[in-house]
This record gives C-alpha cells, sequence and structure tokens, in this order.
C-alpha cells in the first residue's frame, strides 16, 4: 500500500470517529444524530442522477435498512447521552463486526477462518476488561452501545444483501441514505413539535453538514482505497476509528475514565484488526 492510500484511508477513519464526537459534544445528542443522517443524504442527492435506480426487488432491503438505521442512530444519540466516546464507540465499532463474523455462517453460509476466530477472542477479551470500567458507573452506556452493535450487525448483513441483488451497489448505498433521515424527523416532529426541531435545525445545520459530509467522505475514501489496495488491509485499517475516539474524548473532549477503558479499546482495536486481516 503506498504512503497515500495510508494516509487516505487513516483521515477516512477519523472522520468516521469525528461525527461520532459532533454528536457527542452536541446540546441535543438525538437532533444532532438526525442532522448528520440528513446531512448524509444531503451529499448523496447530487449524484443520484447520474446512477440508475436499484431493482424493485432491493426494495424490503431498503425500507429494512431504513428502519435499521433509525434505530441506530437513536441509539447513538443515546449512549452518547450517558456514556463518553472513548467507552461508547469501541463498543460498537468492536462489537459490531464480532457479531457479524459469529453470525455470518448462519446467515450467509460463510465459514470463518482461523483469524477470524482469534479475532473473536481478543474482541471478547476487550469487552470483559469493559467490566472494570462499568464498576464506575459506565453499565447503562455499555449495554446501550451493546444493543446498538447488534442493530449494526443488523443493517450489515441487509444492506450486504440488498447491495449484491439491487444491481448496483453505489446507487444501492446512495439511496439508502435517503430514507432514515426522514424517519428520524418525523419521530422528532411527532414527539416534540414542529418549531423546537426547526429551531435547533437552525442552529446547528452546521452540525448536519460536516458530519454528514465527514460520514459519505469517510466510506467514499474506503471505496477508493479497495480499489488501490487489498480489501482486507483496508477494512482494517479503517477500525483505526477506535483509536482516533478514544484520543479525541482524551484531548478534545476532556473525558475522564480509569485505565481500564483505555487498554480494552486498544484490545478490541486489536482484535478488529485481527479478523479483518484474516
Amino acid at each position: 500500500m503506498s504512503l497515500d492510500v495510508l494516509l487516505l484511508v487513516l483521515f477516512g477513519a477519523l472522520l468516521h470517529a469525528s461525527w461520532n464526537a459532533l454528536v457527542k459534544s452536541g446540546s441535543d445528542k438525538a437532533l444532532d444524530a438526525s442532522l448528520i443522517a440528513a446531512g448524509a443524504a444531503i451529499c448523496c442527492v447530487p449524484f443520484l442522477p447520474f446512477l440508475p435506480l436499484p431493482g424493485l426487488v432491493a426494495l424490503p432491503f431498503l425500507v429494512a435498512s431504513a428502519i435499521l438505521q433509525f434505530a441506530y442512530f437513536r441509539l447513538v444519540a443515546a449512549a452518547y447521552t450517558v456514556g463518553d466516546i472513548g467507552l461508547v464507540y469501541p463498543v460498537m465499532r468492536g462489537v459490531a463486526p464480532l457479531i457479524v463474523a459469529a453470525s455470518s455462517s448462519l446467515f450467509l453460509d460463510e465459514t470463518l477462518s482461523t483469524a477470524a476466530f482469534a479475532g473473536i477472542a481478543v474482541i471478547s477479551a476487550g469487552i470483559l476488561t469493559l467490566a472494570f470500567e462499568a464498576r464506575r458507573g459506565g453499565r447503562k452506556a455499555i449495554l446501550l452501545a451493546l444493543a446498538n452493535a447488534v442493530v449494526i450487525a443488523g443493517y450489515t448483513f441487509v444492506d450486504g444483501v440488498g447491495a449484491r441483488t439491487s444491481g448496483n451497489a453505489i446507487s444501492y448505498t446512495l439511496w439508502m441514505s435517503l430514507l432514515p433521515p426522514v424517519l428520524l424527523f418525523s419521530y422528532a416532529f411527532y414527539q416534540r413539535g414542529y418549531l423546537p426541531v426547526v429551531q435547533h435545525v437552525r442552529r446547528n445545520w452546521w452540525r448536519g453538514l460536516a458530519g454528514g459530509g465527514g460520514s459519505i467522505l469517510s466510506y467514499g475514501l474506503a471505496l477508493w482505497a479497495m480499489t488501490q489496495a487489498p480489501v482486507a488491509v483496508v477494512a482494517a485499517l479503517r477500525e483505526t476509528s477506535i483509536l482516533f475516539a478514544i484520543l479525541i474524548s482524551v484531548f478534545l473532549l476532556k473525558e475522564k475514565a480509569s485505565l481500564w477503558r483505555y487498554v480494552a479499546g486498544g484490545i478490541i482495536a486489536m482484535g478488529v484488526l485481527i479478523m479483518r486481516l484474516g
């Protein structure tokens, strides 16, 4: 892998951790998460005229993915409301691929490699290490992060199959991004009323564009890098976002935590790297 590809993949990982930090640092995490979903959709719209519509066979997958991503953004907001990004993010990012790998043989008829089993063991060790952090009051945040990891694994399966059946994976991905913000803002209007939501959007629209744009750019950089370097290596490098999230939590958000959290984050990142490279 060339140096420029390496640096761009790492930049993409930083962007992913950064949009999560935007949610964590916001005054209303539920609406900020919705704004970022909307920002990602807005960034996708200019490309839609140049792509074919996904096949009708993909419609059920698009709907299922939208529902799961609605749950994802709501759980992101809930987890960051009660927990630090340095605790929540490693669990969400680390446990989701563990669930996907462990259940892929059941849903996709795929077998696990030795490296995948080794990665699962290391990630599990990292999660058990977080038990020491949970004793200090992080139990609810960890439970919400674990629940969201299940949701992430769910839409990973749905989108993986949906992209294959749609006939055009890029088209599926861009159209899929339009539905979650519709559900999120519909729920916000129903729950809070029109005026409070609009006022928050007017004050914080930049969070949506910055976070949504960062999210899409991060994904686009990964797709491009996969045309220049081995897919497994790129996927592994993307998981450095866990380490970036921990650094952001310490140096920018000034979160206080025991040593166990950072040890666990490093172990989880190592486990995902082993799994991806395998």
